[in-house]
């Protein structure tokens, strides 16, 4: 199919085959023009809305394995949504299962694992663990889903002391293409363990995943806002600081156009503003205020500040938005941040440029995250030191504008730019050889062998998915 051809129309199941489907489902099943339909895929990125031909409401496996099966008994590919977070596109015409409704968790102390369902939100796992004594590598916001996360690698504030989501993941319950639910180990089948740990969803749909989970001694964790006026001032001094911390502690740095709304604290709103984060993971708590001092005197500090912290109060670090937003987002990674870097970027992307941008992160990766896993997976981006993200509001008005600003900031930071990208963070790409341009080529070839064996037809299509053409 050339880009200026029209995609084949999607075959449409009769309200037979789908009451049929409902026999077997114990969760709701709803297709195109049922009341609820919407309100089951809806996303918390507005900016992306579901048609699919069919949603499947799964509460186990057994609905999930059901669906995967009606999908390609009729020819319809398979999606999969669990707290809608991450969708990058319409599953227009598909059979989008949702999985929100899978809620089971289970902490073993002893062992220091967690099995939890496929719609668990990380807000659950990190309370579950913290009960004894233990957390689990989340994100910047507990909001997300732990299965997709984990599955497209998974880089969380604890990731330069412990290493990528993925690399923790002990076994995969998995619903592959053949409408069989297997449990995939390092040992039962290694080929498949590697590339769903990295791959996100290109091979099935995870129904649950067991992981280590990890004791730390003490959590010091927080933030400053910045004045925008010191932005120069502050990534200067981040960009010489940050290599010097050990890898106990993590930390990023973005530059922030807060919305004028009234319940953002008065020195926010309305403001662009420099957001220094930082998590110290390590056996002397005492240590930290030390490591952040040559910070704390960047610039002006409009808010903030930093302490210790249970697990549960992780999203403090990022304070990630926590209300659903039409939101345009696309990643890079860098292989080094230089004086030429920082210009460049505040050249495009700072306070003294008017575009429209909620977000240019800069995020510090190595330690851990550089290291190689200790069950081998297809997690990307282990090379880079440093990625980028670029967030800008996706609403009618700025719809043509929004792209061509946000992929700019990153093509003026094209000199610094490192090969490949981390699949969680690649947001709009241009099809899937951008999208398989995040590995290298022996990953590649290897993921598109294990694509071929369990998905030769593609039934798993959606999103970042990559696809057994490679095209």
């Amino acid at each position: 199919m050339t880009l200026t051809e029209a995609a084949p129309a999607l075959p449409v199941p009769s309200d037979l085959d789908v009451d049929d489907l409902r026999l077997e489902v114990r969760g709701p099943v709803l297709a195109a023009g049922d009341a609820g339909l919407a309100a089951e895929v809806a996303t918390w990125n507005t900016a992306v809305t579901h048609t699919p031909a069919v949603a499947v409401g799964a509460v186990c496996a057994a609905d999930v394995v059901a669906a995967v099966r009606f999908a390609t008994a009729h020819g319809l590919p398979v999606a999969v949504q669990a707290t809608g977070h991450g969708p990058v596109r319409n599953a227009d015409g598909a059979v989008l299962v949702t999985t929100s409704r899978m809620q089971g968790v289970r902490i073993d102390p002893g062992a220091r694992t967690a099995r939890v369902e496929a719609g668990v939100k990380w807000a659950t796992v990190l309370a579950a663990a913290a009960e004894h004594g233990l957390v689990g590598l989340c994100g910047s916001s507990s909001d997300v889903g732990v299965v997709g996360y984990t599955l497209g690698g998974g880089v969380g504030p604890l990731g330069r002391r412990f290493g990528f989501a993925a690399d923790s993941v002990l076994a995969v319950e998995i619903v592959t293409a053949d409408g069989e639910l297997r449990t995939v180990t390092a040992g039962s089948d290694p080929e498949l363990f590697w590339a769903v740990r990295g791959g996100k969803g290109s091979f099935g749909v995870v129904t649950a995943l067991e992981f280590r989970l990890f004791s730390v001694p003490a959590l010091v964790g927080g933030g400053y806002f910045f004045a925008g006026r010191d932005a120069a001032a502050v990534l200067h001094a981040y960009r010489a600081w940050a290599p010097t911390l050990p890898e106990e502690a993590s930390s990023s740095v973005a530059v922030l156009r807060m919305p004028p709304l009234e319940e953002l604290p008065p020195p926010l709103r309305g403001q662009t503003v420099v957001h220094l984060r930082f998590l110290y993971a390590g056996d002397d708590p005492e240590a930290a205020a030390a490591l952040l001092a040559p910070m704390t005197g960047a610039g002006e500090v409009l808010l903030g500040g930093v302490g210790p912290m249970p697990p549960t109060a992780l999203d403090a670090v990022h304070m990630d938005p926590t209300e659903p937003m039409p939101a345009w987002e696309k990643g890079a990674l860098l292989a080094e941040l230089t004086e030429e870097t920082v210009d460049a970027l505040l050249a495009v992307a700072g306070p003294e440029v008017q575009v429209p941008l909620v977000m240019v992160e800069v995020r510090q990766l190595g330690g851990a995250l550089g290291r190689p896993a200790p069950v081998p997976d297809a997690v990307t981006g282990r090379h880079a030191p440093w990625s980028v993200f670029v967030v800008a509001p996706m609403v009618p008005e700025l719809a043509e504008v929004v792209p061509h600003v946000g992929r700019g900031v990153l093509a003026a930071l094209a000199p610094w730019t490192a090969p490949g990208g981390l699949v969680n963070f690649l947001g709009d790409v241009d099809g899937p050889a951008e999208v398989l341009a995040a590995w290298d080529e022996e990953s590649r070839e290897r993921l598109l062998a294990v694509k071929r064996a369990v998905d030769p037809g593609d039934v798993f299509s959606g999103g970042h998915a990559v696809r057994a053409s490679g095209a």
